[in-house]
């Protein structure tokens, strides 16, 4: 297993569970996240109950209600889980939670975490496979699962996106609705979202042209924080706790998606097969569908080719869905265009007080567009 992120810890444990021999290799000398908030959906909150891990990151977590935007005055975007049947909502919780809890329990049931080894290709033989690292070869093993992310050395392709994102963990502020992820646009080229994340804490992120963070970094603090406070004058009180540049960490964002995420002893999950923008917030959960669907496909699979074919195949129409989503959806939020958040602006919020536009927006965001639970026998 390459890659100690949530694809790569909840697949071990799914894996240790039925039985194999899983051993984790990590590039850190320490496995730790990287970045600061994210929402879990109930498609991955699902896969979290299975591993009996949902109530206790819900207790650490902020649950979050609706998803609402602003432009100019109006309201662009009002999404609702209430608009779903049965008691759906998202979680917002800092990474280094979801991290925490799933590495404590890989620790716990005694799984193997080689650290320092960074993955750089695998060796197939004829009935083994190796990973190479740049500290040398691994032993051998019957599959490699490659869950390093967008950036994994074992998958070509993909394309960086123009925009990506500063986030910063703050102590949370008064003022700002404690169930909602809140979000003020100017145009699609100005984002400002804050995101509860539970024990009293806020995910703060402001969107950037990955080619303008050099210009970010030397107008300095100062000025972005004016031009922060000037589209939504209420962060002032986040803003005023950051003090350092260091504080905020600069996401990069990659479309990528694998036309054959599956290869003889070896399968892609999470965003080594398909990342996207971050607009629909679905990467961790997406992972965590990916890991359940091998974990069961190598289960009810005669043959490993066989399994790692029907792992995909549980997978590939969830993927796609929502690979066309973001590249719809990613021109509307970050974007240097004037025409389209000119009509977003003007016409999904009025369209998006309509019933069937909010049930359709509150399966958007929740992941369950083509009902993804079903297949893998959790819906």
């Amino acid at each position: 297993m390459a890659g100690c992120g949530p694809a790569g810890l909840a697949a071990a444990l799914l894996l240790h569970r039925d039985g194999h021999r899983v051993t984790l290799f990590e590039r850190f000398e320490a496995p730790r996240p990287i970045g600061s908030g994210l929402m879990l959906q109930p498609t991955g909150l699902a896969v979290l109950r299975h591993l009996g891990l949902e109530d206790a990151l819900v207790a650490r977590g902020a649950r979050i209600a609706r998803l609402t935007g602003e432009a100019d005055g109006r309201t662009v975007l009002d999404v609702h889980y209430a608009a779903l049947r049965g008691e759906r909502f998202g979680l917002g919780i800092h990474r280094a939670s979801l991290f925490e809890m799933l590495h404590e329990a890989v620790i716990a049931a005694g799984i193997p975490i080689r650290t320092g080894c960074e993955v750089r290709d695998v060796i197939r033989g004829d009935d083994a496979i190796r990973l190479r690292t740049a500290g040398g070869d691994s032993s051998a093993g019957d599959l490699v699962i490659d869950a390093l992310g967008a950036r994994s050395p074992l998958a070509a392709g993909g394309r960086g996106l123009a925009y990506g994102a500063l986030w910063a963990t703050l102590p949370w502020q008064a003022g700002f609705d404690p169930a909602a992820l809140q979000q003020r646009y100017r145009r699609a080229s100005v984002m400002a979202g804050v995101l509860p994340t539970g024990q009293g804490q806020a995910a703060f992120f402001w969107s950037l042209r990955a080619d303008r963070l050099e210009a970010w970094r030397a107008a300095g603090l100062d000025a972005w924080k004016a031009e922060v406070a000037a589209l939504w004058p209420a962060t002032q009180p986040l803003l005023d706790a950051i003090v350092d540049p260091d504080q905020l960490t600069f996401a990069r964002y990659a479309h990528r998606t694998l036309a054959a995420p599956a290869a003889p002893r070896l399968i892609h999950i999470g965003d080594a097969w398909h990342s996207t923008s971050p607009q629909l917030g679905q990467g961790a959960n997406m992972a965590l569908l990916d890991a359940f669907a091998l974990a069961k496909a190598l289960r009810e699979g005669e043959s490993l080719s066989e399994a790692l074919a029907h792992a995909v195949a549980l997978r590939r129409r969830h993927v796609r869905l929502y690979q066309a989503m973001s590249r719809v959806l990613t021109p509307v939020y970050q974007s240097d265009g004037r025409l389209v958040p000119l009509v977003r602006d003007r016409l999904v919020g009025p369209i998006s007080r309509l019933r069937p536009v909010m049930t359709l927006q509150a399966a958007m965001v929740s992941g369950l567009v083509g009902n993804p639970l079903r297949p893998l026998g959790l819906g």
